[in-house]
């Protein structure tokens, strides 16, 4: 699909890509316009043989934008490690820089992230979200800000920090290419966490990773509740799987949530036959509710809007969720 060979190529934005029809063109346009040279861009999109319209769109869009290189890779695989395997393999950038289909770069993200990268500063560099809602409905406005709230983000620089830092990981990362190669890229037995898992890799072989709020991008959050458990069912499981082989990686944000559920799930059972442990239970979850309704309600009176008394929802749903695939996950092969 490319249309032309380019030996300036500079960057290669790397995309793992399934049924993004919505968004795949926000991230197109947003790269087209980006400070760095066009002319020395790529972009390799793995896609996971999409079932919507996602390859009409990138096609579309590449016969209207012809300054742009743009390139599809099959990913027959369909999981997110895979491709961005595949699609650094095929990249013929010196640089990395990884984006996510449902993701919109500042206009400078590419530019600033590799004259980090040129600088020295760190092997992977990353920066800021700004979480966006994924529709324009109470309940997708609620998820988006409690994804970006400590209460429900914990210490993830990416989601709250205003300085700039060594950090444990970043979201998406921008590395070099013989160093992501170097390293064996992304563990294709993760499904989840897999960054986490290769900047774990990196900091143990003398690596650093940087966070700069410089480096910044929109992404659109999950629409509704349904998808938000999904999305952190499957983070708790497999950050569980990613501790089995690092579990001096583990951090305290991390392990709240499955200690809560625990003590959720026996105390529960307990007070089936103990009448103490029905009022350890209903203090506990009393002071939980609390803290989440507690939390909802300054949002909504900040941005005065009562959508984000659903936030209370949004909180329940990413910590149960996440503390509940975790804890499944010592059960599961």
């Amino acid at each position: 699909m490319a249309k032309k060979t380019n030996p300036q190529i500079e960057v290669s934005v790397i995309v793992p890509c399934f049924n993004e029809e919505k968004t795949i063109q926000l991230l197109l346009q947003a790269i087209l316009i980006q400070s760095h040279k066009t002319e020395n861009i790529e972009v390799v999109i793995a896609d996971a043989i999409s079932t919507d319209k996602t390859r009409q769109k990138i096609l579309e869009f590449s016969k209207n934008n012809p300054s742009l290189t743009i390139r599809i890779v099959d990913n027959p695989k369909r999981t997110i490690p895979t491709a961005v395997n595949l699609a650094a393999s095929s990249a013929k950038g010196e640089y990395l820089v990884r984006l996510d289909a449902h993701s919109v770069p500042n206009k400078d993200y590419i530019l600033n992230s590799v004259n980090l990268l040129k600088s020295g500063k760190a092997q992977n560099v990353g920066g800021v979200w700004e979480i966006c809602p994924g529709e324009d409905t109470c309940i997708a406005r609620a998820i988006a800000r409690a994804a970006s709230h400590p209460l429900g983000a914990g210490d993830a620089g990416y989601r709250i920090s205003t300085q700039a830092g060594f950090v444990d990981t970043v979201p998406f990362g921008a590395f070099k290419k013989k160093d992501f190669i170097g390293l064996g890229g992304f563990n294709e037995d993760l499904l989840s966490n897999e960054d986490y898992e290769f900047n774990t890799r990196l900091r143990q072989n003398g690596g650093k990773v940087w966070l700069d709020p410089a480096i910044r991008s929109k992404y659109y959050s999950r629409k509704d509740l349904k998808e938000l458990a999904r999305q952190y069912w499957r983070y708790g499981f497999w950050k569980n799987r990613m501790l089995r082989k690092y579990p001096n990686s583990l951090r305290w944000r991390q392990a709240i949530p499955p200690v809560f559920v625990l003590f959720t799930i026996v105390f529960v059972i307990l007070s089936l036959f103990m009448p103490f442990a029905r009022i350890i239970l209903g203090t506990g979850v009393g002071f939980y509710l609390l803290a989440l309704l507690l939390s909802s309600f300054i949002e909504s009176v900040k941005k005065k809007d009562g959508c984000y008394m659903k936030m209370v929802f949004a909180f329940a749903t990413i910590h149960f969720c996440w503390g509940g695939g975790f804890l499944f996950s010592f059960f599961s092969k």
